[in-house]
């Protein structure tokens, strides 16, 4: 959608009425957001934060509202033609384990809590903009599939997303998607960082520390890897990583180990790098594994690794000069703001891995911080706030046309 067809959307009359109900329903914005904070949504148990969201979903007025296979909570807006679904997507979960307190304070224009950036405003968004559009009588030419998803987080791997596209029941019809996701709808996410994620696990014959001292061991061949891993050659363009992140392993100060384990994450925006650093990983497991068996006395046993790969976001990019791009900066910029493209790895990663055009962009004002910490903060300034929420429904309505 060029600049010109942004105007006509911005200047059509129920597009006015809609910006009319969004204001209206500010207030009520800033207490869901609040209520669904206050739900906790730990990584694999998001099933109560859903309900609440279902039923609010229900509340709106969109239609057919369930949860599928794998607690996805799904809804929809029936556009006026037979071509095609456009996702407008928020995650359910967040980084937080059980038992994290959620609550919310709130001091002035400012709202803290664990998760009510990430990705909990996304969600409120969604409502609100669902609301309008349903209030305002316009009709989009693209049916609007709103999904509030699971496992986007951590080790979730973009299950509820993936399983959107692999298996749900909309998958083949599904044209366009828009993850509402981060805090400055600025930031359009078109880059699509690709990640594996690995526990590796490193097993030995143990023994005493001192009697059986001469035993291989399986800390020294880990050790062999992890500084093999800091000097892989990685990119700084197409940017590429290797991170050894969480460790473990042993029984006691005077034993040596029979298992010792670490988990790493490979990321890069490159899928031929990302996939060229994962053979050279394995290798440097095969290296270091051989050594060790061959340094130490292997009498009792020999060294073993198993790398279980926990997690695969593949890369990829929507290109800078597709529809779903071009109608985005449009209508961003059309509301005062300075869009940028930029690179990350979110729900999208699974359609544009597809192929299918997608973007990321941010339901804020860009004002916040703290994300992914118990001192996680947003601003939710009246009209900053208003001004983001009636950008992103102009980037809804641009993708999913809008009847005459």
């Amino acid at each position: 959608m060029t600049p010109d067809q942004i105007s006509r959307l911005l200047g059509h009359s129920g597009f006015k009425s809609a910006l009319t109900h969004i204001d209206g329903a500010f207030d009520r914005f800033i207490e869901e957001l609040i209520t669904l904070t206050e739900i906790p949504a730990p990584p694999f148990q998001e099933e109560e934060k859903a309900a609440a969201y279902l039923g609010m979903m229900k509340e709106s007025g969109l239609e057919e509202v369930e949860s599928d296979e794998i607690g996805n909570v799904c809804g929809l807006i029936r556009g006026s033609g037979n071509d095609g679904f456009v996702v407008v997507a928020a995650h359910l979960d967040t980084v937080f384990p059980a038992g994290t307190d959620v609550t919310v304070r709130r001091e002035g224009n400012k709202l803290f809590a664990p998760g009510i950036g990430d990705d909990t405003r996304g969600l409120a968004a969604n409502l609100t903009l669902a609301r309008a559009i349903l209030q305002s009588g316009i009709r989009p030419k693209k049916t609007l599939l709103f999904v509030g998803d699971v496992g986007e987080e951590g080790k979730g791997d973009l299950r509820g997303i993936r399983h959107l596209f692999t298996a749900g029941k909309y998958r083949d019809r599904i044209d366009a998607f828009l993850s509402i996701d981060g805090s400055d709808t600025s930031r359009i996410v078109t880059e699509a960082v690709g990640s594996y994620r690995y526990r590796v696990t490193f097993r030995g014959p143990g023994g005493h520390s001192f009697s059986a001292f001469g035993t291989v061991n399986p800390a020294y061949a880990m050790a062999e890897v992890l500084t093999g891993l800091s000097s892989l050659e990685l990119p700084k363009e197409p940017k590429t990583t290797a991170t050894p992140s969480v460790f473990g392993g042993g029984t006691s100060i005077n034993a040596t180990p029979e298992t010792v384990w670490f988990e790493l994450d490979l990321r890069s925006v490159s899928q031929t790098e990302l996939d060229r650093i994962d053979q050279e990983f394995h290798a440097l497991l095969t290296k270091a594994v051989a050594a060790e068996n061959a340094r130490g006395d292997t009498s009792s046993g020999t060294i073993t690794v198993d790398a279980q790969r926990i997690g695969n976001r593949p890369a990829g990019s929507t290109a800078s000069d597709a529809p779903i791009v071009a109608t985005s900066l449009a209508a961003v910029k059309a509301f005062g703001l300075s869009p940028r493209l930029e690179s990350s790895s979110t729900d999208a990663n699974i359609p544009i891995s597809l192929g299918i055009p997608a973007i990321c962009i941010g339901s804020g004002n860009g004002v916040g911080g703290r994300a992914h910490s118990l001192d996680e903060w947003i601003d939710v300034e009246r009209e900053p706030q208003l001004r983001s929420l009636h950008a992103l429904l102009a980037v809804i309505l641009g993708v999913a046309g809008l009847e005459d």
